[in-house]
């Protein structure tokens, strides 16, 4: 049976698709899943004791931080990777990083985008020169990724917001703790806010790009010096 034009477009369509699951996946070796970002010093206090409230602190980050910051910066990097534009890439890289509260969140996205950097190389994805001593965002890296596996702008930005929910989720698993039907409920509640949140990110003008949240922060670097932990600081 010959491979018609349609056909041809879903097998690539398809490769793409396999592409993002494989970029956004927590089986991804770039050591993610170390990190709570002060959800372990929330549930140490007590902020956190249940499933409610879990889902609560979590679609309160997405909403007001990581959609509202991470998001909008993606859709740029991606444009400037896309354009050639390496300097614009550098600038929203360096912006990312300023805009982490703590030392603790700059490391965790320095250590990552690192970590996903190397990850690339040995898949066959070579650094730009121009970049290479560059403190590097998980960000840079994801976004450098998408383009060169030919991923949409917006599947990126879903990958990159599933992906962050999946381990937080998974971090409260191990931490509140939650039982796995719990996690997947949480999952399943959170996820369906993604395509909105794009959207009105992707419309933001610089200007406006931007997450305040006081409370992660100050979990964020409560955590640097809490007593017993189970996640990286």
């Amino acid at each position: 049976m010959p491979i018609t034009t349609d056909t041809a477009t879903t097998i690539e369509n398809s490769a793409v698709l396999l592409r993002l699951l494989q970029l956004a996946s927590s089986t991804l070796p770039v050591g993610a899943y170390s990190y709570s970002q002060g959800l372990e010093w929330a549930v140490e206090e007590g902020l956190i004791i249940n499933k409610d409230d879990t889902k609560q602190w979590i679609v309160t980050v997405l909403i007001h931080s990581i959609s509202r910051l991470d998001a909008p910066v993606l859709a740029r990097m991606f444009d400037g990777w896309a354009n050639d534009n390496t300097d614009a890439v550098g600038y929203w890289n360096d912006y990312l990083l300023a805009c982490r509260d703590t030392r603790e969140l700059r490391d965790e996205d320095k250590h990552l985008g690192r970590a996903l950097r190397k990850l690339l190389g040995d898949l066959g994805l070579p650094w730009p020169e121009r970049q290479s001593d560059q403190q590097l965002s998980f960000a840079i890296s994801f976004s450098f990724a998408a383009v060169q596996w030919n991923i949409p702008k917006t599947a990126m930005i879903s990958g990159y917001l599933w992906s962050w929910l999946e381990n937080q989720v998974l971090a409260a698993i191990k931490l509140v703790p939650l039982g796995q039907v719990a996690g997947q409920r949480i999952l399943l509640d959170s996820a369906v806010l993604i395509p909105s949140l794009i959207q009105q990110a992707i419309k933001l003008t610089d200007e406006d790009i931007g997450g305040a949240l006081p409370v992660l922060a100050i979990a964020s670097s409560r955590h640097e010096t809490q007593y017993t932990r189970l996640f990286r600081s």
